[in-house]
């Protein structure tokens, strides 16, 4: 069994539970690689054996059998960009707040292992998000995918932009807003919840468009197919908007065109029978909670 694991919690009162990780790791005979920074935290902090580590760049490959996120929901947007195409199945132990996405508790973590090892899970395969553009961005060049959403939304200022807006080649309408979302399922309980959009199933072949706080009050959120191509055009009082994917963000000029559409590839993500996206949803959203029953 081969194990990746990371993080960017960089407490103290996480050590424990990485190393509860790393005891149940070792029962099974594992084989450990641990990010490069996160593998420093925990032997500037404790006594440890060195693991093998890896970066965004070099160290993981297909043969890992699982990799462990530890901390929040962001944590595991940020590990996509270390698992990119591999297929290798992403699982999160949650340190953070509210952790939908990163579903075990860490006073569970042994549990990460124990489950696996029994096979009492399903790997969900969740599609992903890519933008290009008519000219460079340098921020996006290696990694333009997200798993959540990708954003566009004002910059350096308090007046609202307008988003042209088409669907495959086809017009839609300008949103006079403070941005665009275009969100997958997995994205749809983020950011564009918020906002007022729909909660689609993990599996849900659809991407949702959600405007940020609209002028234009019939402007809904709209659910799509997810095999379309979405085209953007911002304009505005500043000379530059932002482009986020995920937390990573770009300032881009106004006027450049945006192309989104579903990426190539999907990212595995490990769904544990005792932690199902249902679970989750009532657990985590209180779905459909009412004091009255």
């Amino acid at each position: 069994m081969k194990v990746a694991i990371y993080g960017q919690t960089y407490q103290v009162e996480v050590l424990q539970y990485l190393i509860e990780l790393l005891d149940e790791l070792h029962k099974v005979s594992a084989q450990v690689s641990i990010e490069k920074r996160f593998h420093k935290f925990l032997v500037d902090n404790v006594k440890s054996e060195n693991y093998q580590t890896f970066t965004e760049t070099e160290g993981l490959d297909s043969s890992f059998d699982l990799f462990i996120s530890f901390g929040g929901d962001g944590t595991i947007l940020r590990a996509t960009t270390y698992v990119k195409d591999t297929g290798i199945p992403i699982v999160g132990v949650n340190t953070g707040r509210l952790g939908f996405l990163s579903t075990f508790k860490k006073e569970e973590v042994r549990k990460v292992v124990e489950e696996f090892v029994k096979g009492d899970y399903t790997i969900v395969e969740r599609s992903l998000v890519e933008v290009s553009t008519d000219s460079n961005i340098p921020e996006f060049n290696t990694m333009n995918f997200a798993l959540n959403e990708v954003t566009v939304s004002r910059k350096d200022t308090t007046s609202m932009i307008t988003v042209e807006t088409f669907l495959n080649g086809e017009y839609l309408t300008s949103y006079w807003a403070d941005g665009l979302i275009v969100a997958t399922p997995t994205g749809s309980t983020g950011y564009s919840l918020s906002c007022g959009g729909p909660v689609m199933v993990p599996t849900a072949k659809s991407l949702v468009l959600t405007p940020i706080a609209p002028h234009n009050l019939n402007a809904r959120p709209l659910v799509i197919s997810d095999d379309t191509v979405i085209r953007l055009r911002v304009s505005g009082r500043e000379e530059h908007h932002l482009v986020s994917l995920d937390s990573r963000i770009a300032s881009v000029a106004n006027g450049k065109e945006l192309q989104i559409r579903k990426a190539p590839f999907k990212v595995k993500m490990i769904e544990y029978t005792s932690e199902s996206f249902l679970k989750t949803l009532r657990n985590k959203l209180l779905w459909g909670e009412d004091k009255r029953n």
